[in-house]
């Protein structure tokens, strides 16, 4: 969980806090631990020397075996990387120090109290604090991995500058970051040698890695994702690597509960624009009068922007069906190119127009972009459509957002001829607005006309269920599971061939309800 919440200790204490019965202060074990000091005090010396190794042995397999803590499913597993490796130092000393405090305690009582029971009880204590020693071990590691950290960022840095010729393109919004950059690099590689950070690296740390492993001295243009949670952090990725060209795709409230209000987040988002130097490019979505404000305070760049209800590229006559969409590409000097592609969903558009601004302004044809958009592949996790041996499957799995997700259960209404089943739950990092938003989701969904719901969750889920009420939605037709594993099971047993399914969001094991 600390890997998840990205080390970060202020979010992960916020995480214990929110699980502390049940991966914190577990109840099952602090039992276990008080029975044993019981018997350690008061009934240990009536038994044979040979009796505390069968004791301690049984008392292990009851331990170990059975409890759910140790048996719960991941859906995101530890990867076990340099920084997990050096955290994992302190956090086994800490966890070895009550044994061995035990074991001498033992000691300095001189056989008041036998030292295997001692010893099993600083082995339970020392792993019901496990939580705690990570608390304390991301503290005391903290200037270590801030040393490192400068490392690789020197390192970058030094690289990009023996590059002189290097187009760098930063891209930020609130959503679209990664399906933006997956278009664009496809788009682009048509004429030029491309790097992009893979997935969604879009940390201090991600792109330095990118920089640092992956670009070569005949790439010809650098495409970085650049995430944000807090002001501040497109700043700091700017200084890591100086965009040429900045690509803003939306202001939305995605991460609203770390930094406040969507003003905050506009602002945040358009370091990037602020960061350019006289006479770059900033491509920005024309139809978000947020983001235009922030173009708006440079006078100095040139500015393209992208939207299908205004802008220099727009997008006209779009169509969807089972096998993605079509539309025409416009731009305001009268040029058209019709565009076919295997994506999904309005916000896709706006990516491929982004992809369209960018590509003409580096020299490309429509044409040719036209021919890259034809064969490009759904980014993993959004808007992914799949086959199962049964049914279709529609992907959309990642980081759930308002607009998107509304426009996902749009997708996932326009499909015919089977049952159509929305599985979600719900969004999250939305802040104060976190329960109206999922209401209105809610409210969408139960008016869509789709047939079967099934939210994972129960209390994360309530304004869902409520919103879903709202819209006069069947009751009958929701299915609230605990885990996605319910859900999947549900899913093999009574879905048949022709069936659609949506996967709207996939919260990490941290937001897991007990």
């Amino acid at each position: 969980m600390f890997q998840q919440s990205g080390y970060k200790l202020n979010e992960f204490w916020l995480w214990m806090k929110d699980h502390w019965n049940s991966h914190v202060l577990n109840g099952t074990h602090a039992l276990t631990n008080i029975l044993l000091l019981l018997f350690v005090v008061f009934i240990g010396h009536w038994f044979t020397p040979t009796a505390p190794a069968v004791i301690i042995s049984v008392y292990l397999m009851i331990w170990f075996w059975p409890v759910d803590l140790y048996r719960r499913q991941e859906k995101k597993p530890l990867a076990y990387t340099a920084r997990v490796q050096r955290l994992l130092i302190p956090v086994t000393l800490l966890v070895i120090l009550f044994p061995v405090l035990g074991a001498l305690a033992a000691q300095l009582l001189k056989g008041m109290l036998p030292d295997v029971y001692m010893l099993a009880f600083g082995w339970v204590f020392g792993v019901i604090m496990v939580p705690f020693w990570v608390l304390l071990a991301g503290f005391l590691t903290k200037p270590i991995e801030k040393y490192i950290q400068k490392g690789f960022i020197r390192s970058a840095q030094q690289k990009l500058a023996s590059m002189p010729g290097l187009t760098v393109i930063g891209i930020t919004g609130s959503y679209g970051k990664t399906s933006t950059k997956f278009a664009l690099a496809s788009m682009l590689s048509e004429r030029f040698s491309v790097c992009f950070t893979p997935g969604s690296f879009n940390t201090p740390m991600g792109i330095c890695k990118v920089i640092n492993n992956d670009l070569q001295a005949h790439h010809q243009v650098l495409i970085l994702e650049m995430g944000a949670r807090y002001p501040g952090n497109i700043a700091e990725l700017c200084e890591i690597a100086h965009p040429n060209i900045a690509i803003l795709t939306i202001i939305g409230k995605a991460h609203l509960e770390t930094f406040g209000s969507q003003e905050v987040i506009a602002k945040t988002k358009g370091e990037l624009i602020q960061s350019l130097h006289p006479g770059e490019l900033a491509v920005v979505n024309a139809d978000d009068h947020r983001v235009m404000a922030q173009a708006a305070r440079r006078n100095d760049i040139s500015v393209i922007g992208a939207g299908l209800q205004q802008g220099d590229f727009t997008a006209t006559d779009i169509r969807y069906d089972a096998s993605g969409c079509s539309f025409t590409v416009c731009h305001k000097d009268g040029r058209q190119v019709p565009v076919r592609t295997g994506l999904l969903g309005q916000h896709n558009v706006y990516n491929i127009l982004f992809g369209f601004a960018v590509g003409d302004h580096l020299g490309l044809r429509l044409e040719t972009l036209a021919l890259a958009v034809s064969r490009m592949e759904p980014v993993e996790h959004r808007l992914q459509l799949k086959q199962t041996a049964t049914y279709t499957v529609i992907d959309d799995a990642f980081n759930s957002n308002p607009v998107g997700a509304r426009n996902a259960i749009d997708v996932l209404a326009g499909f015919q001829g089977g049952k159509r089943v929305l599985v979600t739950p719900g969004m999250v990092e939305l802040g104060d607005i976190e329960e109206e938003e999922n209401f209105m989701l809610g409210e969408h969904i139960g008016t869509s006309g789709i047939e079967q719901v099934i939210l994972v969750g129960q209390k994360q889920t309530k304004p869902i269920q409520d919103g879903l009420r709202s819209a006069g939605y069947p009751e009958e037709k929701t299915l609230i599971v605990k885990s996605l594993f319910e859900a999947n099971a549900w899913l093999q047993q009574h879905l048949t061939k022709g069936d659609v399914v949506l996967y709207e969001n996939d919260l990490p094991d941290m937001y897991v309800e007990d």
